[in-house]
């Protein structure tokens, strides 16, 4: 049964729903684990078994001591906040090691009381179900095309990185086709060090039909910095469409935090 007839099929179907009924159904489409195993690929298994073997060769949250900035940030947080690496640990494996008492999702808010808040959990990698978003319903096929992950980390969109600072890497920006932006200044750079890497990027990246993939949106990021960049005059941004299923941990909200933009 190809997609077509296959669709017609799903439809007839729901036409013979009592009315009064449909809506239980059509939320249990949405929110049902049972299709899983039906939309389960290989690529699932490579990125899980990348991810397993980097758990074994990491700390437990997934930092690392260069990254001082990152960690000192963390610690201004208002709200007590932890780093969970999202590619490493989806949420099914957080909660295993909460049960076995490795990790938690809540602390005391009064040291000795039982009065508990949840943690703030931060991750400067992409999930894998961000990644199969970014992968199969945003950027077109890469066949050919150059791509830098721009401070890649552990290497979860890009297993092949150059070190180096990317405000030495002129002739690669002008080069390429999708530059990913993660989190990629905010956590790990001053203000005004993050201000020298927006403008040597918006001043390198100008090859017409480049794709620059942001989180947050390049407005967030660049509102309280002194960079001069005319967003109008260098970008447009691309509407995505978050309301897809990719997998039981689909996260709408958070897909809606990743941004395309093109170079005019």
């Amino acid at each position: 049964m190809d997609f077509p007839v296959a669709k017609c099929a799903v439809l007839s179907l729901l036409g013979k729903v009592s009315p009064r009924e449909l809506p239980k159904l059509i939320q249990w489409l949405k929110t049902t684990n049972d299709f899983d195993e039906l939309v389960w690929e290989n690529n699932d298994v490579i990125l899980q078994n990348i991810a397993e073997d980097l758990r074994s060769c990491m700390p437990m949250d997934g930092m690392l001591d260069s990254e001082h900035r990152a960690i000192e940030k963390m610690q201004q947080n208002p709200v007590p906040t932890i780093h969970v690496d999202a590619f490493l640990y989806c949420d099914d494996f957080v909660d295993t090691l909460c049960e076995e008492g490795k990790m938690s999702r809540h602390y005391c808010a009064t040291c000795g009381s039982h009065q508990i808040a949840p943690l703030e959990f931060l991750s400067h990698s992409f999930s894998r179900v961000e990644l199969k978003f970014l992968y199969q319903h945003v950027l077109p096929d890469l066949t050919g095309k150059i791509l830098i992950d721009t401070g890649s980390r552990l290497g979860a969109v890009l297993f092949g990185v150059i070190h180096a600072d990317v405000c030495t890497q002129a002739s690669l920006l002008q080069a390429a086709d999708v530059i990913v932006l993660n989190n990629v200044f905010e956590y790990f750079l001053e203000e005004t060090e993050q201000s020298r890497a927006w403008i040597y990027i918006s001043n390198n990246v100008r090859k017409k039909g480049t794709f620059l993939v942001t989180v947050p949106s390049l407005e967030e990021s660049l509102h309280s910095l002194q960079t001069g960049i005319d967003l109008s005059q260098w970008v447009k941004e691309v509407q995505l469409d978050y309301n897809v299923y990719i997998g039981k941990e689909t996260d709408e909200e958070s897909l809606s935090h990743i941004h395309l933009y093109q170079v005019l």
